[in-house]
């Protein structure tokens, strides 16, 4: 999307071009000269949502009283917010930061997009080729990858632990008093802020549908008409109809085992006092650390010839098991995060009274708790299902025949197809983003404030 707006013959330089400020028969290549910096932008679009729900999640925990008691002794608004607020929510941006660094530090998808190599991910992505040949080089830079997300996810669960929770978490002892602006050009100001904010970020979906769309988009500012075959092919096209069916066998499955696995984690987490829980509930956020990509690079290896995974390749190439396995690890702390706050939410003194009733602890689960955290449970396998349909890494490494490929997969191989190769890989990523909006949306819905909590380490 970004790269039809801003590529030479883009409608960006189309508009410099009729107010005069550029030649389009000399244009200016934006992702060429600075393919970085696209790449960072492009990630701070897509990440920031997840920081910002950290935050909104931590405001939300935040007791009023305590700033409107420093207002009272004449503190002024910055310094309240300096001095007050911004500490207490720093746990949730140290958290929703992590996720961040991590992802955008091992995000594959934004640069093959771009054709930029320098970075580890593509390094490894083109490195598969000799992961039999004996060179120890993609190995290397998986190694430093893991180590480097490790350390990131050790210091982030160090740092929350020694938080203290009690100063401005809970309940709101008070309710908080609505703030207003006083002069009218601060909210302008503000108004202005985030609609530019805003708009920076729709600009790549507008983009992709744009493109979805369009018959032909060449040094206009607009498509020149507006075409629905392409849509409409995008869900009948020989790529990606199996594409879509195999995204669905994929992610199903994936989500069942992560419903299992994460009501049973989140079970002896929060109603147990099994030792080494702790350790436990760590174990189930590693994959939040743990990149994708090293994980498929790990069952990759793993499964070469000869390798003690070889057993779920049937065929010696079919990776239905890998991809549904690394799906389902990939995924399992958005269960276990959304099962966890359903258990704390949910008082244990029901399954106590049902069992002193003769029930037996397995059917108080089934009769008294899981109805009651149903919602948690829903938004979760929601929020599951959504991203291992949409899953980048994982797609791309261990899908490698044609008619095993997902979603992402196929979108990629649309797009350096000839002819209208980019217009259906538009088109189908358009249907992806409708389907993961509609996803997020209901999980938001269920979840609320807390759906920031998904997102932490």
């Amino acid at each position: 999307g970004i790269r039809q707006i801003l590529g030479p013959q883009g409608a960006l330089n189309t508009f410099l071009s009729n107010i005069g400020l550029a030649d389009l028969d000399a244009p200016t290549d934006w992702l060429g000269t600075n393919r970085l910096g696209g790449i960072v932008l492009m990630n701070a679009l897509h990440l920031y949502p997840i920081v910002y729900l950290n935050i909104a999640a931590a405001l939300a925990n935040l007791d009023p009283a305590l700033d409107e008691a420093a207002e009272n002794l004449g503190t002024t608004t910055w310094r309240r917010f300096l001095r007050i607020t911004l500490p207490l929510v720093a746990p949730g941006i140290f958290a929703g930061s992590t996720i961040v660094f991590i992802w955008s530090f091992t995000e594959l998808g934004v640069p093959l997009i771009f054709d930029y190599t320098r970075v580890t991910p593509v390094q490894i992505f083109a490195s598969l080729k000799d992961i039999g040949g004996g060179n120890p080089l993609p190995y290397a830079l998986v190694t430093v990858t893991l180590i480097t997300t490790l350390i990131l996810f050790a210091l982030g669960k160090y740092i929350m632990r020694r938080t203290p929770t009690g100063a401005g978490g809970g309940r709101a002892s008070t309710a908080a008093i609505e703030r207003t602006f006083k002069q009218p050009w601060m909210w302008w100001t503000a108004t202005a802020a985030f609609s530019f904010v805003t708009l920076a970020a729709i600009t790549p979906h507008i983009g992709v549908l744009l493109t979805a769309f369009a018959g032909d988009w060449y040094r206009s500012i607009l498509p020149n008409e507006l075409i629905w075959e392409n849509v409409s092919s995008a869900l009948g096209h020989e790529i990606t109809l199996p594409s879509i069916r195999n995204s669905l066998k994929y992610a199903s499955a994936a989500t069942i085992i992560d419903l299992f696995l994460g009501v049973a984690i989140a079970y002896l987490v929060t109603r147990t006092k099994l030792p080494g829980r702790g350790i436990l509930d760590s174990m189930a956020m590693l994959p939040l650390a743990v990149p994708g990509l090293v994980l498929a690079f790990g069952y990759l290896a793993m499964s070469r010839e000869g390798g003690i995974f070889h057993w779920m390749l049937p065929g010696g190439e079919n990776p239905i098991f890998l991809l549904i396995i690394a799906y389902a690890v990939r995924r399992l702390p958005y269960v276990v995060r959304s099962a966890t706050a359903g258990f704390q939410q949910t008082s244990s003194s029901l399954e106590e009274a049902a069992q002193n009733l003769g029930a037996t602890p397995l059917r108080a689960l089934q009769k008294i708790t899981l109805p009651l955290i149903a919602a948690n449970l829903i938004a979760g396998g929601m929020l599951a299902f959504a991203f291992a349909m949409l899953e980048v890494s994982d797609s791309l490494i261990l899908a490698q025949q044609q008619e095993h490929y997902p979603i992402t997969k196929a979108i990629y191989g649309l797009f350096r197809t000839l002819g209208n190769g980019e217009q259906l890989a538009a088109a189908l990523g358009s249907w992806a983003m409708i389907f993961l909006g509609v996803t997020i949306l209901g999980a938001g819905l269920l979840l609320g404030k807390k759906l920031g909590a998904l997102f932490r380490v």
